[in-house]
């Protein structure tokens, strides 16, 4: 119990490192360019230590659980020698945490409520229901398509910059086609994927698959997962709004 307790004390500092150049940033120009008292102190000092102790039990516990969660199964599965498996928990890994991430709930939400307002879809609930659904399965799809095609290069080696530019480039032929609505929410969309549940899980799996395979370095092909993740969902959302639309 006192080694965890340390544990947290020593992710409570370093996330309070990392917070304190917001907290100065936003003290500077509220009470020297601005020139006004914080409205709500005690409020806003109540929920900055909500989000300090927060953030350092979220870290904590990706250190703990997530991280060797995701290598031991990549070495299980690397042991079991069965590709097919593999390929099937990598996608069903991609598309499990996707289609649950706040972020991306919260943008196809919003995005469903924008185009209902700009009359791209009905104003009914259903509707909107519908298209933010639609959203978020067409980026968990992607997400999970993403992740078998990195752990695919990791298995073969093949070169990531070459993969990196070919998807960009065809990102940018297919934003010349696609409706003009759907182009901000698609391009977000790779953003707001690779949030706070995707990115633990996928970075392990792919750290934990280069290091159990004989001539692969954990440095240099176990990450660039999340860079597929970031990808792959700008082509398919983008195709979805060619369709709804």
């Amino acid at each position: 119990m006192i080694p965890l307790l340390k544990q947290f004390l020593r992710s409570l500092l370093a996330s309070f490192k990392d917070l304190l150049p917001i907290i100065l940033v936003i003290g500077f120009f509220q009470l020297v360019v601005l020139q006004q008292p914080v409205p709500n102190l005690g409020q806003i000092l109540a929920g900055g230590l909500m989000v300090l102790v927060g953030l350092s039990l979220f870290v904590q516990g990706l250190q703990m659980a997530l991280f060797p969660l995701g290598e031991e199964m990549a070495y299980s599965f690397v042991r079991k020698g069965n590709l097919w498996l593999l390929l099937l928990f990598a996608f069903t890994l991609g598309f499990g945490t996707t289609v649950a991430e706040p972020a991306l709930i919260a943008v196809a939400d919003e995005a469903a409520a924008v185009a209902a307002e700009a009359g791209v879809i009905g104003v009914s609930e259903e509707e909107q229901i519908g298209y933010a659904l639609g959203l978020r399965l067409t980026v968990a799809l992607s997400v999970g398509c993403a992740i078998v095609l990195g752990v695919l290069r990791i298995l073969k080696g093949w070169p990531i910059h070459w993969m990196i530019i070919g998807g960009y480039v065809l990102v940018v032929i297919m934003t010349s086609f696609a409706p003009r609505e759907i182009i901000g929410i698609a391009y977000d969309s790779g953003g707001v994927t690779t949030s706070t549940i995707t990115v633990p899980l996928v970075t392990a799996l792919g750290v934990g698959l280069a290091s159990s395979i004989r001539g692969r370095n954990p440095l240099t092909d176990g990450f660039g997962l999340i860079a597929f993740a970031s990808l792959t969902p700008m082509i398919f959302v983008m195709v979805y709004g060619m369709v709804a639309h």
